[in-house]
């Protein structure tokens, strides 16, 4: 069965990623647009540098051509957010992006985006899955891919320019080229390679790039930039006395930052980082969204500018429906993912690297002290991560004790309430937190603590490992 998760469908590649799963996601969702008469308007399909990634965005676009929908393929690999964009910005009613995200390279997947170039929501998904299940087996038709291009129902195009367009001139192109910055780039062997490469050069940075050739197993690493897989980059921003690093996983709608002290900038850092200076420097008003594994700094920053803080369920779709709903100038995750007013309503790291560039630019300071400057006014808090695998055969009772018992350990801590929004997520009165939840892409369950010392958070995580049998 074709399940989607919250960044879209996921499998391992040559199990459940296989062409058969894919022809039959896109004949659920060609079956969906018919029945909404939604066909006229065609579909955009995208793909990333992962194994089978162009390949499959053919198969799909192949199935679409044999329902009689019109497919424009991205002819080149390229990030997610374009293929959002594209979507928004042609007023299409759905767009595909063949991608596993941060995913280990064994995975490839899909997701779907919606109009407005948006992520599916879960009602979306729901609805293409019981398409899936009515398809008769061996009933999946495709055409054949020239007859397809010859017949005009296969279109490759590459629309790359107009979503660098876009972005330059959403900044302040004339500060960042007058400040002159260093920056050294890490795509992680992905997808975003040309296209921040490209906004660098035009703002006239000086760049000098890692990783950036094709390599499908992402050099034997997690393509998420995160703390342990940007140590070069690390490395790269102190020997060169670079004034920061820059890096975005696989599709390029995560971003991961290193400072110019050489100092690794958690999610939630660049978070708060953005929402301060949107909100003093570019003096613009607004509430924040997060997800509810998120920092809670964010609520700080909100409260001290009179504005309000969102907490959502994980998945980015949440995000994007309440930023929406609320007006709010910023959204984002703490696994890296983040949105501004303005551009599109999903994730992009390579907006928000540029966003970053144009912050140091136009404060005329070091990123490093823009860090300082927030800690000093608003302390400090500390986030501890643990990602726990379990046999699959333990998930129920797992899920029985947290969410249906709502069992929770003794943490030493007064408590003040516990949310079940999105897994069990425990409220402390000192104005900490703890969450335990599954992972909706991969068997795991992910523990999630924020503290004011990084030892009481590791500790809370541990008693909360040790209530579970993990």
């Amino acid at each position: 069965m074709i399940k989607f998760g919250t960044g879209g469908w996921r499998a391992v590649i040559g199990d459940g990623f296989t062409k058969a799963n894919i022809q039959l996601l896109a004949k659920g969702l060609a079956d969906k647009m018919k029945a909404e008469n939604k066909t006229e308007k065609g579909i955009v399909i995208g793909y990333d540098r992962r194994f089978l990634s162009k390949e499959a965005m053919q198969w799909a676009g192949q199935v679409f051509a044999a329902e009689g929908i019109h497919a424009s393929l991205v002819n080149k690999q390229s990030p997610t957010p374009l293929i959002m964009y594209y979507v928004m910005k042609h007023e299409l009613d759905y767009g595909m992006m063949i991608t596993a995200s941060h995913n280990p390279a064994v995975y490839n997947g899909i997701k779907v985006f919606t109009a407005g170039g948006r992520d599916a929501n879960e009602e979306q998904t729901r609805d293409i899955e019981s398409y899936i299940e009515k398809i008769e087996p061996g009933s999946v038709k495709e055409m054949d891919y020239e007859d397809a291009v010859r017949d005009g129902y296969i279109t490759e195009i590459y629309p790359l320019n107009e979503y660098l367009d876009n972005i330059l001139a959403s900044i302040d192109v004339e500060a960042i080229k007058k400040r002159g910055l260093k920056v050294a780039f890490d795509p992680m062997y992905g997808v975003s390679d040309t296209s921040l490469k490209t906004i660098l050069l035009t703002t006239r940075c000086d760049i000098a790039v890692i990783h950036e050739q094709h390599d499908t197993l992402f050099g034997g690493k997690l393509p998420a930039p995160n703390k342990d897989t940007l140590r070069q980059l690390q490395n790269y921003v102190v020997e060169y006395s670079c004034d920061l690093g820059i890096a975005t996983d696989g599709d390029a709608d995560r971003l991961g930052v290193i400072d110019d002290t050489g100092r690794y900038l958690h999610a939630n850092d660049i978070l708060v980082l953005l929402y301060y200076y949107l909100l003093k420097y570019k003096n613009e008003k607004g509430a924040v969204v997060r997800n509810i594994a998120t920092t809670h700094m964010l609520d700080r920053v909100a409260e001290s500018f009179g504005e309000k803080c969102y907490e959502v369920p994980v998945g980015f779709k949440h995000i994007s429906s309440k930023m929406n709903e609320t007006d709010a100038i910023i959204g984002g995750e703490s696994s890296g993912g983040l949105t501004i007013r303005g551009h599109i309503k999903g994730k992009d790291g390579i907006y928000a690297a540029s966003i970053i560039v144009e912050m140091i630019s136009v404060t005329g300071k070091k990123l490093s002290e823009i860090v300082n400057e927030i800690e000093q006014i608003y302390g400090k808090l500390y986030m501890v991560e643990q990602n726990i695998k379990f046999h699959p055969s333990r998930k129920e009772e797992l899920y029985k004790m947290l969410m249906v018992d709502k069992k929770i350990p003794e943490f030493g801590c007064e408590i003040d309430h516990v949310s079940y929004m999105d897994g069990c997520k425990v409220y402390f009165k000192n104005g900490g937190w703890i969450i335990a939840r599954f992972s909706g892409t991969e068997p795991l369950l992910r523990i999630f603590c924020e503290m004011e010392t990084n030892e009481a958070a590791e500790q809370m995580i541990k008693t909360f490992e040790n209530f579970l049998n993990l």
